[in-house]
């Protein structure tokens, strides 16, 4: 038995009521109506889970316990809580993808450091055998540890600057990308698989720097178009990364913890691929969805289309028997889904019948708009998902899309050369009247490609910001 591990039959039970606590928030999670239940029992069985290794694992000195280390632990664990709280009152719902792609970052970066750790002083690991060479089977655990970790760290720095901005959205392509991804893929594989039989620090330092630059070569060709599956996915490469580094602490609660992550991460990430007609191993191989734009991405202001006002909107809508809302990323920089909600009640008090058609990857992370509409309130059975309700676009008398350029953009449809070809869209511009809400003609989606449905002769497009536009319509319905 490895030295490390809890023999205390209480604290292996504690691990086993963390475990079930975290599989009753993913499932808690899977809807908006539970969301808030799920959290709870994250947050309970991670306070079991941390408590518990803290109580099986006292910093021990000639018998008694280290106070020194103890208050080590303790001001450490003061210094993370209070910048959790913090960070959690101050971020907006609009960068919560990128505090996503910050906290996947900072998970990988633990489980390197870990590994890191284990390899300088593996007798404190426990890891050892009788002539202090470090176990086999923990050098696979490691190596593979510190891989994942530092590939989750890097690709997800990149993919902080890309959605914060710092970045372009456009993808970087690199010439022969393909072969250098998997050769250094491969490089890794071979040099974990020498670790078995040569500890030496050359090995395994080489598997961590390689480890670090694959992590921008996957994610910097990828578009912004695509990155709610590259946030998912490493999501899942995280919760891998943990399991990695659980095997290697000998601790139950981040094996079950990191197992949970990543295959849900990995499921995730496989759904929305389906959902975006894409290869799921064309992600893992970077460069997913990244092709040549010949489109320039430029908008095409000189195409007639025609603009109209709050009080074009607030008529067309009171006078239609359905309207769909179809909310993007733009209403989440707005801060607009109070206000959409408002106009939505107004809407049904006069008998109009309202709902809210959400794509799988609107906004830039996995359920964005799903978050932002259940915190303005709308009720949860008039939000549908995509292949629900994109039958009922040409039955429908308003269109009213805000924010929303990808994933309403027909050329994804027909244009062989977009970088959004295959992906599903909503079918907006088969409503008889499209209402599209957008700043001005000039700028373009975050995939960079220009929206064909703004130059339809059934379509009004609402040139403001969103929520002051919203603001406007709701008070013209009021007259």
């Amino acid at each position: 038995m490895h030295e490390g591990l809890p023999v205390n039959p209480w604290a292996a039970l504690a691990y086993l009521i963390a475990g079930i606590c975290f599989i009753l928030a993913l499932r808690g999670l899977s809807s908006p109506v539970s969301s808030q239940r799920g959290n709870r029992f994250g947050m309970a069985g991670m306070t079991i889970a941390v408590v518990t290794t803290l109580v099986t694992h006292y910093p021990m000195v000639a018998g008694a316990i280290d106070t020194t280390t103890a208050i080590e632990i303790l001001i450490a664990i003061g210094i993370g809580a209070a910048i959790g709280i913090l960070t959690a009152r101050r971020i907006a719902m609009t960068d919560m993808p990128q505090l996503v792609a910050a906290f996947h970052s900072l998970v990988g970066l633990a489980a390197v450091l870990v590994a890191c750790s284990a390899f300088l002083n593996p007798a404190a690991f426990g890891i050892v055998d009788a002539a202090g060479h470090i176990l086999t089977v923990s050098r696979i655990e490691m190596g593979l540890g510190v891989a994942i970790g530092a590939i989750t760290f890097s690709g997800s720095v990149i993919a902080f600057l890309k959605l914060n901005g710092n970045m372009g959205g456009k993808p970087i392509m690199l010439p022969g990308r393909h072969v250098l991804n998997l050769a250094v893929l491969a490089g890794i594989l071979a040099l974990i698989a020498y670790f078995t039989q040569d500890q030496s620090g050359w090995v395994f330092w080489t598997v961590t720097g390689l480890s670090f630059s694959i992590g921008f070569l996957l994610i910097i060709p990828i578009g912004g178009a695509d990155m709610p599956v590259v946030v998912s996915m490493l999501n899942s490469y995280s919760g891998w990364a943990a399991a990695a580094m659980g095997f290697t602490l000998h601790n139950t609660a981040m094996i079950i913890t990191g197992a949970l992550v990543g295959s849900s991460g990995a499921i995730l990430s496989y759904i929305m691929c389906r959902a975006m007609n894409r290869s799921f191993i064309s992600v893992i191989a970077g460069g997913f969805g990244a092709v040549a734009d010949t489109s320039g991405g430029e908008a095409k202001e000189q195409r007639p289309w025609k603009r109209g006002s709050a009080e074009d909107a607030a008529f067309l809508m009171q006078q239609a028997n359905q309207v769909i809302i179809v909310p993007g990323y733009g209403m989440a920089v707005a801060q607009a889904q109070h206000a959409l909600r408002e106009m939505g009640d107004i809407l049904k008090k006069e008998g109009v019948s309202v709902k809210y058609a959400i794509h799988p990857v609107a906004g830039r992370m996995p359920g964005h708009m799903n978050v932002l509409l259940a915190e303005a309130n709308v009720p949860y059975d008039e939000v549908f998902e995509l292949e629900d309700i994109n039958g009922e676009f040409a039955q429908t008398d308003v269109a009213f899309v805000i924010g929303a350029n990808d994933v309403t953009n027909p050329a994804a449809k027909t244009d062989k050369s977009s970088p959004i070809y295959g992906m599903p869209v909503l079918d907006v511009e088969k409503a008889k009247t499209v209402l599209f809400v957008k700043r001005s003609m000039g700028g373009v989606g975050y995939a960079g490609v220009d929206n064909d449905v703004f130059y339809m002769d059934n379509t009004m497009m609402l040139l403001a910001d969103a929520k002051k536009m919203v603001e406007e319509i709701v008070k013209a319905m009021a007259h």
